[in-house]
Parts: C-alpha cells; sequence; structure tokens
C-alpha cells in the first residue's frame, strides 16, 4: 500500500531502503594504524594522504581501529569511513587545524572554516561503524561564553569553530550507527544534496556544566530526498533543522533553495531547543514528514521561525504519531535575532500553509505557542487532528491561523508542573 508526503505525493521506494552497509561486503579495506606514525599526536596529514591514495586507486574503505586526533579531512568519491567499536576519532581543538575556505554556513556562501569530516562532490560513498566521533568542542564554547560577556552581540561565526560533518553537491551518502558528540559547532551539515541517510546515529552535546552552544543535531541546507530514521539527538539547540538561506532577496539568490521531501521517523528527542525547526535562515521547506518518534525535555515539538528579514514559505508539514513532553506544543513566532532588511524598505511576506499535526500525545507547559504578525506572515490551513494534551496554559488565540481545522482534539489544563 502506498503512503504518501503531505501534498498527496507518493513516497517513492527510497526512502524504505534502510539497509545498513556491511563493511565484510566491501573489497579494498585500509586500517589506518597501519598508515600512521603513531608517535605523532594529530593525524591530519597522514590520513588525507590515504585518502587520496585510495581515491586515486579506485576506491575503497578506511577503517579505523584506535583513537586518533585530527583536524580538517576531506573525504573523497569512493572512499567510504568506518570506525569500528571502541575506536574514536577526535576532533583538533587548535583552530589552525582547519584551514580558512569557501564553504557554507548560517545561510550564506562564504569564507569560513570546515568541518572536522568534510564531503563534497561524491557519490553512494558511507561514513559508519559502531564507534564515534568527538568533535571535542568545550574549549570553543568556552571561548564563545567568554565573547559574549564582551559583546553579547557577537555572532555565531564570531567565535572561529568547526563543524562535526559537512556534505556538500553529493548524492546517495549513507551515515549510520555512529555516535557524534561534543561538536564545536553544527554536528551535522548536508547542503545541496539529495537521497542522504542518517541511521541510527546518537548525536548528543551537553547543556552543562558548559553549554555546547549551536550545536544542531542535523541542518538540512537546499536538500532532496532526505531520510532520518531511528536515531537519538539531544543537543544544545534545534535538532532538526530546515535551512536554505536568508536575506531579503534571498529567494532570487541561486545558492540557496528549498528543502523538500524529508522524512524523520523513529527517532527519540532528549534536550533541544526544538525536535523539528524551520528556519532560521531558512526560505522554502515542503513535503516534510515527522513521524512515529518521541521526545522527553524538548523546548519544542514544531517551530517555525519567521524572520522579518527574508521571505518564507513553510508548506505541507506532517507532524504525527509522536508521543512524550516539550514546553510547547507549536511554537511560531518573528525570528528577530540578527534581523538585517539589508536597505529594503518594505518587509518581504512569509507564509505557513497546510500544517498537519496528527495523533500526538503530548505534556507541555503551552499548548499554543503562536504569535499573529500579519504585517510579516500569514498562517493558514492548519490541521490537529486526534490530539491528548495535557498543559499548563492553553494559550489558543482565535483567529491567529486561518482556516485552523480540529478533530477529536483533547486539552487538559492543569495546575501543577508538567513533567
Amino acid at each position: 500500500m502506498n503512503e504518501f508526503f503531505p501534498d498527496g505525493t507518493v513516497i517513492d521506494s527510497w526512502f524504505y531502503d534502510d539497509k545498513i552497509p556491511n563493511i565484510n561486503d566491501e573489497d579494498n579495506i585500509y586500517y589506518l594504524d597501519e598508515h600512521i606514525n603513531k608517535e605523532n599526536e594529530i593525524h591530519t596529514n597522514e590520513f588525507q594522504i590515504l585518502i587520496d591514495k585510495i581515491h586515486q586507486n579506485g576506491g575503497g574503505t578506511i577503517v579505523v581501529n584506535g583513537v586518533y586526533k585530527i583536524g580538517a579531512i576531506f573525504l573523497k568519491d569512493k572512499v567510504n569511513l568506518y570506525i569500528n567499536e571502541n575506536s574514536m576519532l577526535i576532533g583538533s581543538d587548535d583552530i589552525s587545524d582547519y584551514p580558512v575556505m569557501e564553504t557554507r554556513i548560517e545561510g550564506e556562501n562564504c569564507m569560513y572554516y570546515p568541518a572536522l569530516i568534510n564531503v563534497d562532490n561524491v557519490d553512494d560513498i558511507f561514513i559508519g561503524g559502531n564507534g564515534s566521533i568527538n568533535g571535542n568542542g568545550l574549549k570553543s564554547w568556552k571561548a564563545f561564553w567568554q565573547r559574549r560577556k564582551w559583546n553579547p552581540n557577537c555572532l555565531n561565526k564570531d567565535e572561529q569553530r568547526p563543524r562535526l560533518l559537512y556534505i556538500s553537491n553529493s548524492s546517495n551518502v549513507t551515515i549510520f550507527n555512529l555516535t557524534l558528540f561534543d561538536s564545536h559547532f553544527w554536528t551535522n551539515h548536508i547542503y545541496k544534496c539529495n537521497k542522504i541517510r542518517f541511521l541510527n546515529l546518537k548525536i548528543s552535546s551537553p547543556t552543562e556544566p558548559i553549554k555546547a552552544p549551536s550545536t544542531d543535531a542535523i541542518d538540512i541546507d537546499v536538500c532532496k530526498d532526505i531520510l532520518i530514521k531511528g536515531c537519538y539527538m539531544s543537543v544544545n539547540d534545534d535538532a532538526v533543522v530546515l535551512k536554505g538561506g536568508k536575506g531579503p532577496y534571498a529567494d532570487l539568490d541561486p545558492n540557496n533553495g528549498i528543502n523538500e521531501r524529508i522524512i524523520i521517523e523513529d527517532c527519540e528527542f532528549g534536550f533541544c531547543h526544538s525536535c523539528l525547526t524551520c528556519g532560521s535562515e531558512s526560505i522554502h521547506n515542503r513535503n516534510i514528514l515527522f513521524r512515529n518518534s518521541k521526545c522527553d525535555k524538548a523546548k519544542n515539538l514544531l517551530w517555525l521561525k519567521m524572520r522579518p528579514d527574508t521571505p518564507q514559505i513553510y508548506e505541507h508539514i506532517k507532524v504525527e504519531n509522536i508521543k512524550g513532553n516539550a514546553n510547547v506544543f507549536l511554537y511560531i513566532k518573528p525570528w528577530t535575532q540578527f534581523f538585517d532588511l539589508k536597505g529594503r524598505n518594505d518587509i518581504p511576506m512569509s507564509y505557513a500553509d497546510n500544517i498537519t499535526m496528527k495523533n500526538i500525545d503530548l505534556s507541555c507547559k503551552t499548548f499554543f505557542g503562536v504569535s499573529k504578525a500579519v504585517e510579516q506572515y500569514k498562517l493558514s490551513n492548519f490541521v490537529f487532528d486526534n490530539l491528548n494534551i495535557i498543559t499548563r496554559k492553553n494559550g489558543y488565540k482565535e483567529g491567529v491561523i486561518e482556516n485552523l481545522i480540529t478533530n477529536n482534539v483533547s486539552i487538559t489544563e492543569v495546575s501543577y508542573e508538567v513533567e
């Protein structure tokens, strides 16, 4: 029986192929420990030489046994990376180990720092294993908060820090079974990619004793056909984030674009600012399906960040079969952080349309965290279907959403603190 995306499009068979690559099926295995000098403190150059060699020889798989510290490395076409159980790659905390280069960050193409592991223009590779990648971000987190004390208006990029994994202009890449933790900045970022699978990952960063700032779990940026399945995410920012560009004319920039056909399913969410977020650097998201998942201690279940300096369209989004707790069931408000119209005289209009939230059993502090801003955005054609909500505060306001359809919605307001 066919399943459908929110706009009625049939879900392609690709989304049902969640087979984990088997290292025993691979030819041309290269063991990292046989190609490095273990007396060296950092192994970036040796690692990159091995990658380049495998690529030139027609492809193969690098297997990591042991614990190795590296700076930025750049995987190439036909080169897989497999990290064995009880093995780990540790990111350098010295920013000079990440060469300044053209990249994509926070909705802009610019000169910045690469990630720890970078993948560009590849097709049909995997990054996986039962080991871990440790971003080693503590030093940069401390520096970021120290900088914020000195300058409360400093930007995320002002504290120079790398992401953990960045994949761009690529297709048919599978990331599986790994533990990814303590990234300096965003943990996973994909840009202009299609057919990327995130399977059975554990992605985390701390909220105490030092908060790990802007360590989103997975940032999806101008991508199509993305599957996130069986993952655990608990980070000190948003979990799954849809990005795509920012600025008053962002929709005219060819570097920006739409995210569409995204499925997030069978996942668990610990603390995060939101399980699913549209924005803040986002211009068009369509056919997003978030289902069959649990959340515990999330601030928001669904957060639509509406930028007054960017034209945005969020449409055909469905959140269904969710259980657990969050501070807010639905959060939609103007997002004014780093607001900049860049000389544009009018505020570009934005739209959220055809949003469905169905079969959700949630405890929260606020059910309806939605603000009206007619000069900035229009909210229309939302469906609340079969909701069982226990909340401290309902918060519903008539007329905020045009054509809101409700069916079998139970909202129980309580006076005690909801866990």
